[in-house]
């Protein structure tokens, strides 16, 4: 009622009484909605008809620490000292001051201060719980965290940052002892099952972690967060059909995701349902076109049942969204090659050793299909710079072999092939298929019976 009123008398020229806590009541609000020139008004007025209410002066030193306003703000705080020297949020306040210019350890002193006249500290040790994690000093936040559940049992914001300093920590053992100890006194916290499962889950212990997230979706049948991670624990159990059942569920719950609607794709391919895969993985992009994984999750199940032109839509997607990503430039590569485009997949090559993709079979195929198209200078160029990192590789050497033999430099190319020789000797075999008038040439062949004996 306070609120109409107030914003009321701000369409109009008129002017209302407030009583100092109708005040609070009023500036609280605006700063919890981040409505920070509304709180402002609402201090403004309300000191000038309580000029000497120390609450109203403390909000407005809370607006003034946020707007950065440091000075003005640490003078306020001084007048507020004067007058109650005792007053817990001064100490508040002025911790707050120092955390912004990351002076941590004052700040945590000065809360420590504050503890001797407060009667509700859990906000406080949750203050000092907080500046511990800014030192990154976990085992000091963590005791302060714990001290607030302590109080509170369903102070679930400390929960979380308790579980957080044993994960950074890497204490999953730890964890799961703190959360079953938790369990013990609020067994019916949903929020502490599922915490619990999830250090099983990274311990690879799925059993365990499902048993958890059991409870916590039995606890709380609306609770999303727990139906998504016994989705995946299914998964990893190779339970696709029950992991399917608890992401749908979550579809009815709340809105749907691309994440649900990725990881049902993911069961259904699994089972080897193609065409459900494809339905679920086209919802996920259809719901987040800029979702990578969806774009090449539909290229790789299009590539399984031969539909290229399809699975080369997709992966143009995917690199749409990301340019600079040398496995989807590979994909298209080896597509175009199916669809036999083959320059495109040389102009994809390129484009994956431009990107720092230097893996061998990157500069395999492009010499393969440089060759392919009779370009036999440009095949060898980019094989001679691969034999640069690859100075013992079979392929590379019979590949040179063939190359030089066709640009009629024999003697280069008998010593390639005398290389390739001694690397693997039987690979040669593999290479016959890519120049199968040379491997018909006497000399070539003395050399390679010479060579097995």
């Amino acid at each position: 009622m306070s609120l109409v009123k107030f914003e009321s008398m701000l369409k109009t020229n008129n002017v209302y009484f407030f009583d100092s806590n109708e005040f609070e009541d009023i500036i609280q609000h605006y700063l919890d909605k981040g409505k920070h020139s509304l709180a402002y008004k609402a201090i403004q007025l309300g000191l000038d008809q309580h000029p000497t209410s120390v609450p109203l002066k403390l909000l407005y030193v809370e607006l003034l620490i946020f707007e950065n306003k440091i000075e003005k703000a640490e003078n306020i705080l001084t007048d507020i000292e004067a007058i109650e020297p005792n007053n817990e949020e001064i100490f508040i306040q002025k911790a707050t001051i120092l955390s912004k210019n990351d002076k941590h350890i004052e700040a945590i002193k000065m809360l420590k201060l504050s503890l001797n006249f407060s009667e509700d500290p859990i906000d406080i040790l949750a203050m000092i719980g907080m500046e511990y994690l800014y030192l990154e000093d976990f085992e000091n936040a963590k005791a302060y965290f714990i001290k607030c559940v302590d109080i509170d049992c369903e102070d679930y914001s400390s929960l979380y940052n308790i579980i957080y300093c044993f994960e950074v920590e890497e204490k999953y053992e730890d964890a799961i002892k703190y959360l079953t100890s938790y369990i013990d006194i609020n067994p019916f916290s949903e929020v502490a099952w599922h915490q619990l499962g999830k250090q099983y889950f990274v311990l690879n212990k799925f059993k365990e972690a499902l048993v958890a997230f059991d409870y916590s979706v039995v606890i709380d049948e609306s609770f999303i967060g727990g139906y998504l991670e016994k989705a995946k624990t299914l998964e990893k159990l190779e339970r696709y059909e029950d992991a399917i059942d608890n992401y749908l569920v979550t579809l009815e719950l709340d809105d749907p995701t691309a994440f649900a609607y990725l990881r049902i794709g993911e069961c259904f391919e699994k089972l080897g349902i193609l065409n459900s895969a494809i339905n679920y993985y086209e919802k996920s992009v259809n719901e987040d076109p800029l979702l990578e994984r969806g774009w090449l999750l539909l290229t790789d199940v299009y590539y399984k049942k031969g539909n290229m032109p399809e699975a080369l839509i997709c992966i143009n997607k995917a690199i749409n969204n990301d340019q600079t990503n040398s496995l989807y430039w590979r994909k298209y590569a080896d597509i175009n090659i199916k669809l036999k485009f083959y320059e495109e997949s040389v102009e994809a090559f390129y484009k994956c050793i431009e990107l720092g993709d230097t893996e061998i079979e990157i500069y395999i195929a492009l010499a393969d299909v440089l060759t392919f198209l009779g370009s036999y200078s440009e095949a060898l160029n980019i094989l001679v710079k691969a034999k640069k990192n690859y100075q013992k590789s079979a392929e590379i050497e019979y590949r040179l072999f063939g190359l030089f033999m066709i640009l009629g430099k024999i003697n280069y190319g008998l010593s390639h092939l005398k290389n390739g020789l001694a690397i693997n000797y039987g690979y040669h075999n593999v290479v016959r298929n890519l120049y199968p008038s040379i491997f018909k040439n006497v000399k070539v062949n003395k050399i390679i019976a010479d060579y097995k004996y």
